[in-house]
């Protein structure tokens, strides 16, 4: 392509200062921004970023459709909310135009493996209109790509285990929500961990009814499994409430969380597949005290063990960095809902993205 990537910036909170500023680096050009919230409208975005004024003004969500047939982007980036259902009318707006888009969304990773209903019917409208729709961010690397690079070296596997963490302070009300964070035990236990006390069949049906809650390691289990060929037979999920010894204050959710309150979860997903090799997978999301900090740890166990560590991961940044990267193999992917499984391998733009878009 030789003109700039266009690209439209959908919700201007705490992930679009990194997002918006990267595609800039990376030679897009932004041409428009959408949010809900009355306190950033008809801001300028620069004013969101800390840079000088652009002259791009974050337009009402209710102008969305009338904004993106105006300016014709080449793809849309979701930073909004968590679950595939809250961002399924950003989706089905681009979808309905033929706008790519991405989202940070953890659901929206591979959304396949627990709202199937809600996919197919954004795959149906995106495949009608030739355009690519998925998710990505930290995950695509760090749970994913990885992980599959390292099974890649090993010549026998029995079970893959991962762990990772991350201060749910850094991404908003909306994630900080889902993990329980603010809640007492008695609330956690009734909103959130009661949502796994069924069975697999009761789960299915939460599922095909796109009702469903998934932590973030399910759809990277899926994820896995997909990129791996493996083939599930079972997946169970069972969260538990993080809590810490004194008050903590969390400027994200607007309170104190008090001592012996939930400050975010654990939540570990267990899936068994035909090959024999299982997947052990943990995320660990909460308000973080002084004492904790982000870390990445998986162990592929087989023939040669091996694990690897990243400490101190700038989780934001990173998510922020691959989604813009990512930016080419959506436009240049295949139409309908696509799980970056089905993409390109990531790489470092080193040049400006539109050199890396196919005409």
């Amino acid at each position: 392509m030789e003109r700039k990537v266009r690209v439209v910036q959908y919700g201007t909170g705490k992930m679009s200062v990194y997002t918006m500023r990267y595609v800039l680096e990376k030679g897009g050009e932004i041409v428009g921004a959408i949010d809900m919230n009355p306190a950033v409208i008809g801001k300028d975005i620069g004013e969101i970023m800390g840079t000088e004024k652009t002259g791009i003004n974050v337009t009402d969500v209710k102008n969305a459709e009338t904004l993106l047939n105006e300016v014709k982007p080449d793809i849309v980036i979701v930073t909004t909310m968590s679950l595939l259902n809250d961002i399924k009318d950003a989706f089905m707006l681009c979808a309905k135009l033929g706008i790519n888009a991405i989202s940070t969304c953890e659901e929206a990773f591979f959304p396949f493996n627990s709202n199937p209903t809600v996919t197919d019917e954004i795959d149906k409208l995106a495949k009608a209109n030739n355009c690519t729709i998925t998710g990505s961010g930290y995950q695509d690397v760090y749970w994913g790509q990885l992980i599959s690079s390292i099974a890649g070296s090993t010549q026998k596997i029995t079970k893959i285990k991962g762990s990772s963490s991350y201060n749910v302070e850094d991404y908003g009300i909306a994630l900080a929500e889902a993990h329980g964070a603010g809640l007492t035990l008695e609330e956690f236990d009734k909103k959130i961990a009661s949502a796994d006390e069924i069975s697999e069949d009761e789960r299915q049906k939460v599922i095909n009814a796109g009702e469903y809650a998934p932590s973030y390691m399910w759809n990277v289990n899926g994820w896995l499994c997909s990129k791996l060929g493996l083939t599930p037979i079972s997946q169970t999920q069972k969260c538990v409430p993080q809590t810490y010894k004194e008050d903590i204050e969390s400027s994200t959710l607007g309170m104190t969380v008090k001592k012996g309150m939930a400050t975010g979860m654990s939540a570990v997903v267990t899936t068994k597949t035909k090959e024999g090799i299982t997947l052990e997978t943990q995320c660990i999301g909460k308000v973080y005290s002084k004492e904790d900090y982000d870390k990445n740890e998986w162990t592929i166990e087989g023939e040669p063990n091996t694990t690897i560590v990243v400490s101190r991961p700038s989780t934001v940044e990173l998510t922020c960095a691959t989604v813009v990267n990512r930016i080419p193999d959506v436009i240049n992917g295949k139409s309908g809902y696509v799980s970056t499984d089905k993409l390109d391998e990531l790489k470092y733009l080193v040049k400006p993205m539109n050199e890396y878009v196919r005409d």
